[in-house]
């Protein structure tokens, strides 16, 4: 009696062995190899958080003195050469660091006496025909936005349509601002705030015809986008490109300037509706 009793017992465990030795061979089977003891890494690896220029800034400071370099008319990339500039009501400070706040006396982005036939002369040194007007392609490392000699020098390592808009923009420096400025066409001797962002925008083909503030607030897609950002309420409508704010506005600029340019970005963005380029 007890000899049968062990002997079931051992016939048990043998089942038991064989029935998990079957089940491991069937899943390698199944899955092309051996049973794996843990999920592998592809199944549990989080994936890359989506990068999102930023649209604030605790501070308003916007000095680069990394490498700049210059896209020539061929498409080569070669070191950029600031050119010579004679002295300017803001000096250094001003191309360095987006200027100093114009005095108290002084008008705010009022053009002085023509430098060059056809051309203004802003607060800050830069100049402007009475439109828009060609600008150095300039470039820089990363995938931020920089500001350099009173231009807006576009990432490497962004998509090109990124780095247009950021040329474009360019265009309008020295310009004033004039309500209603681009809008019956893209070129125009002043910009208004939402005039400039479509001058922008155009510049990356991705507008044809320039919208009011209003239209921008359901123009493109709801939020912030990863390198584009439009803000805009009935009265006013800037942008932010990679880390830089293109608008009319002087509001948290140290330059105190108006017209278009390239700014700090601002502290908080509230009472705007934020859109952004699908897929930009």
């Amino acid at each position: 009696m007890r000899v049968r009793t062990l002997s079931v017992i051992l016939c048990s465990l043998l089942v038991t062995a064989a029935d998990a030795v079957g089940a491991s061979s069937a899943l390698a089977g199944g899955t092309g190899g051996a049973a794996a003891a843990e999920p592998t890494t592809a199944t549990t690896k989080a994936s890359a958080p989506l990068h999102l220029a930023p649209i604030t800034a605790k501070t308003s400071n916007i000095t680069y003195k990394g490498p700049v370099y210059e896209k020539t008319t061929t498409g080569e990339i070669v070191p950029y050469v600031a050119p010579t500039k004679a002295s300017t009501t803001t000096g250094t400070a001003a191309s360095s660091t987006g200027g100093i706040p114009a005095a108290p006396d002084e008008p705010v982005a009022t053009p002085l006496a023509p430098s060059i036939p056809g051309e203004l002369t802003t607060g800050d040194g830069m100049t402007s025909a009475t439109g828009p007007a060609s600008r150095p392609e300039l470039l820089v490392p990363g995938t931020t936005a920089r500001f350099v000699d009173g231009l807006a020098a576009a990432p490497e390592g962004v998509p090109a349509v990124i780095q247009d808009i950021i040329w474009a923009g360019n265009e309008l420096i020295g310009l004033p601002y004039i309500y209603g400025g681009g809008h019956g066409s893209f070129i125009s001797p002043g910009y208004d705030c939402s005039g400039t962002v479509s001058f922008a925008l155009h510049g990356g083909a991705l507008l044809s015809v320039p919208e009011d503030s209003s239209e921008f607030e359901r123009w493109g897609s709801h939020g912030a986008g990863r390198w584009v950002a439009i803000f805009s309420n009935p009265g006013h409508a800037y942008m932010t490109v990679a880390g830089l704010r293109l608008d009319t506005s002087p509001a948290e600029d140290p330059a105190n300037l108006e017209g278009p340019r390239w700014r700090p970005l601002r502290q908080t963005n509230a009472g705007f509706v934020v859109r952004h380029p699908l897929g930009l």
